[in-house]
């Protein structure tokens, strides 16, 4: 364990320092670096939130257990973080409805601050924390183009992309979103940024289904963000994003203004984007600027900016 030991101590250090100059509580200090210690480790401003990728391994579920328990005394003991504010999950492939479901029902909401922006999250009781690390930086492009436009905000989750278009000054916004749960975390995002307004919408729908009813031309921005696959029952069709994303990349464009700009991201690792068939004028990977410093996995994700 001396080499894991090693690893998250100096990583610990050098992003605390490298956070605390970008004005952010919460990034990722270690993820697979030692092949036999298969986590990533998040901070959340004091809280530590582990997860363990399924992996195939010889030990059986008791000791597996056990070395697990080593394992977060060890990163307790390393970082100096109580073992009270370290939360643990496994991290495996989800599919269906298992993205909107919860894991448990103990209601432990924190805020942490980006940017100077403050949201809620939480460790414990569903599947994802209510914020995706991984996606700052192309937050912080969406804040950066909206002021005084018209943005839409697709597969939106807890809606830290329309968070932070709110305090680029965005005209107006478009939440949509499967889930009533998320769109309702969503609003506590804005409202505790004290930027719930009349001009921020918030819809429950099936995007699939949803982008299609609408008339053109509504938007200046859009962030296109869908996951990888889902099967809900609340759905009326299976989403298979590398299958679908031609048809809901070019359903959003429809809804851009021209010159319109979409950001399309995906992390599914095998994704590939079909240019060919998207009505676009300009299409750049931009990966490359999304991609934070803190994940030294650059394939966390694929982000598009793509120009109608």
């Amino acid at each position: 364990m001396e080499a894991f030991q090693n690893r998250i101590s100096k990583m610990y250090k050098h992003y605390a320092k490298w956070a605390r100059k970008q004005g952010v509580s919460c990034y990722r200090i270690y993820d697979d670096d030692v092949p036999e210690f298969p986590f990533s480790i998040d901070v959340y401003d004091k809280y530590l939130y582990i997860c363990e990728y399924q992996r195939q391994h010889s030990m059986s579920e008791e000791m597996h257990a056990e070395w697990l328990r080593d394992c977060i005394l060890l990163i307790s003991g390393t970082l100096e973080i109580p073992r009270t504010l370290i939360f643990m999950k496994e991290r495996k492939p989800q599919s269906g409805a298992q993205q909107y479901e919860k894991t448990a029902t103990e209601k432990q909401f924190f805020e942490v601050l980006e940017d100077g922006l403050k949201f809620k999250i939480n460790l414990k009781d569903y599947l994802d924390t209510g914020l995706f690390l991984d996606h700052r930086n192309t937050r912080t492009l969406i804040k950066a183009e909206v002021k005084d436009k018209r943005f839409l905000n697709l597969f939106a989750y807890t809606g830290s992309f329309t968070v932070y278009a709110a305090a680029g000054g965005a005209a107006s916004s478009t939440t949509v979103d499967l889930s009533n749960t998320y769109l309702k975390w969503a609003e506590k995002n804005l409202i505790i940024n004290d930027l719930w307004s009349g001009k921020h919408e918030h819809i429950q729908a099936d995007v699939k289904q949803w982008l299609p009813e609408q008339d053109a031309a509504q938007y200046d921005v859009a962030v296109l963000d869908p996951p990888t696959f889902s099967n809900s029952k609340r759905m009326k069709d299976i989403l298979d994003t590398q299958r679908d994303h031609v048809q809901l990349i070019n359903d959003t464009l429809r809804l851009l203004v021209d010159g319109g700009a979409l950001y399309f991201s995906s992390n599914f690792r095998k994704f590939k984007l079909d240019e060919a068939n998207i009505k676009a004028t300009s299409i750049k990977n931009i990966s490359g600027q999304t991609v934070p410093n803190d994940f030294r996995d650059k394939r966390i994700h694929q982000c598009w900016k793509i120009i109608k």
